[in-house]
């Protein structure tokens, strides 16, 4: 048995818990949209870092250890 829901239902009922969600788990809710904009500013400072040149494994172990 397969079970199938338009897209415009799919969007109701998304919105619907995202609003009880919001309204009675403010804490849980704070912490996933939090944890959406970490994951958002990670994958862009990688973006941007993909610009530049590579840094050898060598040198960051060195900065790591203090020697550097």
């Amino acid at each position: 048995m397969e079970l199938t829901i338009s897209e415009t239902k799919a969007k109701e009922l998304l919105k619907e818990v995202i609003i009880e969600l919001a309204q009675e788990r403010r804490d849980l809710f704070f912490e996933i949209i939090l944890e959406a904009f970490e994951e958002i500013g990670l994958a862009n400072a990688i973006q941007e870092g993909r610009q530049n040149e590579f840094v050898s494994e060598e040198s960051i172990a060195a900065i790591l250890e203090g020697q550097a």
